[in-house]
């Protein structure tokens, strides 16, 4: 177990600076250009900063990134 002393303004800094990573990975997520396996490690960190932010954020701030289910891959079929 680790753990390391924040004041307010630092927790809302880290708050903010997961939420900003938060959106660029969902944003990436729907960009069909990139490969699933690329896509599969994004959820991989995704989940990891959401469980961080579970830590620095209220219950109605950290439910916004709830992820119902993961990108649907479009392989295509010849």
């Amino acid at each position: 177990m680790l753990a390391f002393i924040v004041n307010n303004r630092e927790m809302k800094e880290l708050e903010y600076l997961i939420k900003r990573e938060m959106d660029e990975i969902l944003h990436d997520l729907n960009d069909s250009r990139i490969d699933h396996i690329v896509k599969d490690a994004m959820e991989d960190r995704y989940q990891v900063l959401f469980n961080l932010l579970k830590r620095f954020a209220s219950q109605s701030e950290y439910s916004k990134y709830v992820r119902a289910k993961k990108y649907k891959c479009q392989k295509k079929i010849k």
